[in-house]
Order: C-alpha cells, then sequence, then structure tokens
C-alpha cells in the first residue's frame, strides 16, 4: 500500500513538472504578440488611480531651435480663442463677413430716433451689399432681420428689387422657420400686383404647406391679406385635384362648395376623398388654428355624410376645438360639434375648456359657443363646475364687456334678437344636414315600429340615399339626443345653471352694488335690465324675489338724488342710456314702476319735464298696467293740461273707462 501510494505521489509530481514546462515552452515560442506586464501586476498591488493630465494650453508648441513663450494670460487666452472661432466660423458660412456688416448698419437703421434721410441711406447701402446674394442669406437669423427692416422702410423700387431675387425662393422660404418672418414682411409691403403673383405661386402647393407647421402660418397670412377671388383660388386646390390641375375651373364666381359641385358636376364621392386626404393629416398634427383651415372643414361638413362628419366631430371634441372658436367659421364648428356630439364628446369639449373660460367669453365668436353649451348640454354638474364657476369669478368685468355678457345674456333671456345679430342668431341655429336626417328617421323609427335587423336605406330632404344601422342599446341615447339640446328640458336646465349654481344671486349682488355704473353704461345696462324684470318667464321671481327688491330700491334710491348732488355728472334720469333703461323697466315691471315713483318722482315731476327724463315720466302714462297709469296720472294730468308736460304724438294716455 506505501509502495503504490509512492508511484502515484511521483505520477502527480511528473504531471506537475510536465504542465510547468508547456507553459514555459508555450510562452517563449509562442507566435502572438507578448504583451507588457507590468510590476504592479506581477506584485499585485494596485496602485491609487490618477486622473488624466490637462493639457497646458498657455503655451504654444516651439518650433525646434526657438525659445519657450512665456505663459499667456487670462485675457490673451479669451482673445485667442475668440479668433480660432472667427477663424472658424468664416470657414463654414460664406457670408459671414457680409452678415456682420449688415448688423451692424442693421443697429443703426433699427432706431427710433434716426432720422429718415439717414435711415434711408444706411438702408440703400444694405441693400447695394446683399444685391446679388439676397437668396442665400435670407435664411440666416441676422440677415432675415435685417431685410425685413430694409423691406419695411426701403423705397417702392428697392423694394421690388428684393421682391424679383425672392420670387424664385418662396415656397423654399415658407418652410424656413427664419426666412417665413421675411416671407410676412413682403406680403405686407407686397403691392397688388406682387400678392397675386405669390399667390399663384402657390398653386398645387396650398395642400402640403397647410401640412407644414411654418408653411401653414404662410398660407393663412397670404389668405387674410387676398381679396375673394384670391381666397376662392386657395380654397379650391384644396376641395378637388381637378380644382388643382386646371386654373379655369377654380375661377367660379360661386363660394360655397355644394354650389361648384353642382355647376362643375364634379363627383361628390371623389371630393370627400380628397379634402379626407387633405383635412386627416392637418388634424392628426393638430395645426387647426388657421382660419382657412376652419373654412375647409365647414364647406366638407356641409357635403359629408353621417359617418364623415362624425369622424370629424369626434377628432375635434376636446382641446382642439378651444384653438378654433376665436374665427367665424371656427365658432360655427364649435356650435356643430356642441349639437352633434355624443354625451362623451360634449364632456371633453368641456373640459377642454377648463381654464380658458374667461379668454373665450371675451371673443366676439367664443362668447357663441358658450351660449351654445349654456344652452344645449344636459349635464348641467359639469358646466356649473367648469364653465359657470369661471364665469362667477370675473362676473363685473363680463357684464360691463360687450361679448363677455352674452352667456349671462343667454341664460336670462334666451335667443333674444335685441343681443344677437340675424348672423349670429343663424349660427346658432347650424346643424349638420346629414346628422339631422339620421336622428329624424331614428325618431320616426322609435315612434312607429322597432328598427330591422337588417340595413335599412331612405332618402332625406335633399334626395340623397342615407344608410342606417340597427343601433346597439348602449348607443342609441346618444344617438337619438335632440338638437335643441338633449332631452332635459330647456326650462330645467336653465333653472339649474342660472338659479341652482348662484349664479343669478351673485348678478344680483353685482347689480346692487354697481347700479349707477351698470345704467350708464352701454354694454351693462341689457345684463341690469334682464336682472330687474327677473329673466324671461319670471325665472328669478320665485327664489329671489326679496333681492330683486332690494335692487328696485337701489335704482329708485339713485333716481331720487337731486340735480344738485349729481353737478360732475348728469342724473340717473337725464343720462342718455340710463334714462331708456329706466323707462324699460316702467313698462316691463309694475313692482319697479310702483317702487320708482313712490321713492323718487312723486311730487317732483314738474322739474322732470325736460330733456331724456321727460320719457321717463311719460312712460308711466303709456304701461299698459292700469295701476301704473292711475297711479301717476293724478299728478301729470295737470302738467299735460297746462303745456308743461307734452306726450309723443304717436302715444296718448289710455282712456280709464
Amino acid at each position: 500500500m506505501a509502495a503504490k501510494k509512492q508511484e502515484s505521489n511521483n505520477k502527480s509530481n511528473k504531471r506537475k513538472q510536465n504542465t510547468d514546462a508547456k507553459a514555459n515552452t508555450d510562452s517563449s515560442f509562442s507566435k502572438r504578440p507578448k504583451l507588457a506586464v507590468s510590476k504592479s501586476e506581477n506584485n499585485q498591488v494596485k496602485k491609487p488611480f490618477k486622473p488624466f493630465k490637462k493639457q497646458n494650453f498657455s503655451k504654444f508648441k516651439s518650433q525646434p531651435g526657438e525659445e519657450k513663450t512665456t505663459p499667456l494670460s487670462k485675457r490673451e487666452r479669451r482673445i485667442h480663442a475668440k479668433e480660432l472661432t472667427e477663424a472658424r466660423k468664416k470657414r463654414r458660412k460664406q457670408h459671414y463677413t457680409l452678415e456682420h456688416e449688415l448688423a451692424r448698419l442693421w443697429e443703426k437703421m433699427r432706431q427710433r430716433n434716426i432720422a429718415k434721410e439717414e435711415r434711408s441711406k444706411i438702408i440703400s447701402e444694405a441693400i447695394l451689399k446683399m444685391k446679388g446674394k439676397i437668396p442665400e442669406i435670407a435664411s440666416s437669423h441676422v440677415s432675415s432681420r435685417v431685410l425685413q427692416t430694409c423691406v419695411k422702410y426701403c423705397t417702392q423700387a428697392e423694394r421690388d428689387t428684393v421682391f424679383d431675387e425672392l420670387k424664385p425662393h418662396y415656397l423654399t422660404f415658407a418652410t424656413n422657420k427664419y426666412a417665413i418672418h421675411l416671407v410676412m414682411k413682403m406680403l405686407d409691403n407686397a403691392s397688388k400686383k406682387q400678392l397675386a403673383d405669390f399667390i399663384s405661386s402657390l398653386r398645387g402647393h396650398a395642400a402640403s404647406l397647410l401640412r407644414h407647421t411654418v408653411g401653414s402660418v404662410v398660407i393663412e397670412h397670404a389668405y387674410q391679406l387676398g381679396n375673394a377671388a384670391q381666397k376662392q383660388e386657395l380654397l379650391m386646390e384644396l376641395y378637388s385635384t381637378e380644382l388643382q390641375l386646371f386654373k379655369d375651373l377654380s375661377s367660379m364666381k360661386e363660394s360655397r362648395l355644394s354650389d361648384v359641385i353642382s355647376k362643375l358636376n364634379l363627383q361628390k364621392g371623389s371630393v370627400l376623398r380628397h379634402m379626407a386626404s387633405v383635412i386627416q393629416p392637418i388634424l392628426e398634427k393638430g395645426i387647426v388654428d388657421h382660419s382657412i383651415i376652419h373654412r375647409v372643414l365647414i364647406e366638407y361638413l356641409s357635403i359629408a355624410g353621417k359617418t364623415s362628419a362624425a369622424e370629424i366631430i369626434q377628432q375635434l371634441s376636446g382641446p382642439l376645438l378651444v384653438r378654433m372658436i376665436h374665427t367665424r367659421d371656427g365658432s360655427q364648428i364649435g356650435i356643430l360639434c356642441v349639437k352633434h356630439g355624443s354625451a362623451k364628446e360634449r364632456k371633453k369639449i368641456v373640459k377642454g375648456l377648463k381654464g380658458t373660460v374667461g379668454k373665450t367669453a371675451h371673443f366676439q365668436y367664443g362668447s357663441l359657443v358658450l351660449a351654445c353649451i349654456v344652452s344645449t348640454i344636459d349635464d348641467t354638474k359639469l358646466v356649473t363646475k367648469v364653465v359657470i364657476r369661471e364665469l362667477q369669478s370675473i362676473l363685473k368685468e363680463l357684464v360691463l364687456d360687450k361679448n363677455g355678457r352674452r352667456p349671462l345674456l343667454q341664460l336670462l333671456n334666451p335667443n333674444c334678437t335685441r343681443y344677437f345679430s340675424p348672423d349670429e342668431m343663424a349660427s346658432l341655429s347650424l346643424s349638420i344636414s346629414s346628422l339631422n336626417a339620421m336622428q329624424g328617421e331614428l325618431e320616426i323609427n322609435s315612434e312607429t315600429k322597432p328598427l330591422k335587423d337588417e340595413e335599412s336605406s331612405v332618402k332625406d330632404n335633399n334626395g340623397r340615399e342615407v344608410t342606417m344601422e340597427k343601433p346597439d342599446d348602449s348607443s342609441s341615447p346618444e344617438t337619438l339626443q335632440l338638437i335643441e339640446g338633449g332631452k332635459k328640458d330647456p326650462s330645467i336646465r336653465r333653472q339649474e345653471l342660472l338659479v341652482g349654481s348662484g349664479l343669478a344671486e351673485n348678478l344680483i349682488d353685482i347689480c346692487i352694488e354697481n347700479a349707477e355704473e351698470l345704467l350708464r353704461s352701454n354694454f351693462g345696462k341689457e345684463v341690469l335690465y334682464e336682472v330687474a324684470t327677473g329673466g324671461s318667464g319670471g325665472i328669478l321671481q320665485e327664489t329671489l324675489g326679496d333681492k330683486l327688491n332690494t335692487l328696485h330700491e337701489a335704482i329708485a334710491t339713485l333716481a331720487a338724488k337731486s340735480k344738485s348732488e349729481e353737478s360732475d355728472k348728469d342724473h340717473v334720469l337725464e343720462n342718455f342710456h340710463s334714462s331708456r333703461t329706466i323707462r324699460k323697466l316702467v313698462f316691463e315691471s309694475s313692482m319697479f314702476a310702483t317702487t320708482l315713483w313712490k321713492k323718487a318722482l312723486k311730487g317732483k315731476c314738474e322739474q322732470w319735464t325736460q330733456g331724456h327724463s321727460v320719457k321717463v315720466i311719460c312712460a308711466f302714462l303709456e304701461s299698459s298696467d292700469a295701476k301704473v297709469r292711475k297711479l301717476a296720472k293724478e299728478e301729470l294730468q295737470p302738467l299735460i293740461d297746462s303745456g308743461t308736460l307734452k306726450l309723443p304724438e304717436k302715444r296718448q294716455p289710455a282712456n280709464e273707462g
């Protein structure tokens, strides 16, 4: 056993020796290149890491035979670095020196206190330096500013020179973020011929530029500056490929797309497909701020089928719509989305307005959309939370504003022609014909018989075939919404928004506190009048009658003041606006007439028989309420008999039986 162990130990020792020998032979005769092994690796001792030494740029490399230079100071190093940067820019920019010179001239020409002769001399010098190189330098953020100032103040001959040089490159510059400002400045100062040339150069490119974030601004600017024919030329290209290819077809007097289709016998399906291909990329990119796009969308909705129209409404319902309602066509799109949108889409529209209601109310067209919302949407809790609360925070400002008062007046007296022009009333009554036909058919079928499982084909008023499918139970309530504002009774909706939200009480408080200011205001007097009469249908009388009496007394107190106390300004009975408002209140509210007579006019009528105040006095005798006439006749009849008080010729006091 011992012998066997010894033999095994000898074998293991031999194997170790053989492996060591092989390792030595391999290391000595290996064909691979040897790597230098540091002593630290052999000793397996790690030295601390030394960071990379920064190069010393303070000294230039000296050539052989030269003496070493002294280290440069910080100022010298800064100057040297600046020189290197300038040299690098000169190599990279072709017209760097020219731009530098133009920038110096620009600092002089853009000053406000400079003489016209000196400015024109500097501008002429700058244009002379740029001549022949304008297209090359117009894309620079420096040179484009110089060119804008030159175009603004230069002579017409110099402006024509710049226009001629830029003319072949307008499409390129229209998509450049710096050159676009020069293009717009050129359009602002262009002659009629130059503007027409520019708009004609856009033929075939309007759709592609509208899809471009920068290019769409140029198209919109040209559209705003153009006349009716030039606007139509830009729009026609977006309607159909035939109108895009043939210029003679686009020069038509008809402005409505439906009229163009009927006159040229265009295929409606082809027009819809082309317009969809133009509109969809624009909506996907969110480029919806321009009025030309709003016009295209309105025309598309006027001829679109129910499916296409519903898709557009679905895409626009939300924050995108808020960016559109500042224009006439944009507000009409907003009204259509509110009217024809489902409950879910209406909710998105209202939530999208959050934080912008006050700003929207001050816009002429945005206020129409708010008026449509408060008279259409059934979800009064959401409307109160988003719209009414924001209106309450700036209530006095809105009451005195021409546009801001409209949502309030719509709640106080809905769809009143005194406060909305015929064009605005037409906008509020807009609807989409294809969706109207679908809703009408669904209502008829729901009354007569249940819808069949198969698709049914009917014809609407225009003779179009409308194909309808049986709606699901989950979607039927949304599709059956009425255009007038859903299923909720308008009076209940109005009561919840006006009285239930506390808006009416706040309005009365504002009127009491600022009665004199509102009476003298051209716009505030109408809100005061509607509040003082209790709103249409006496909606405020039931719950807020006591507050209305307080408001009547506040107005009567102002009328009771003597003329001497009002020396600095007209008395409320002699002021143009306030006298007419008080007169209307006497006609409409017997309660107010009684309060005014007892508190302000009884025994004092003789001093108010001249000027605007006469109309207030005569209103008591012309009132339709016998009690009001009887109240004043005893005191006013002697004044009439003596000739002190003269009634209007067409209106004489009513006979008392």
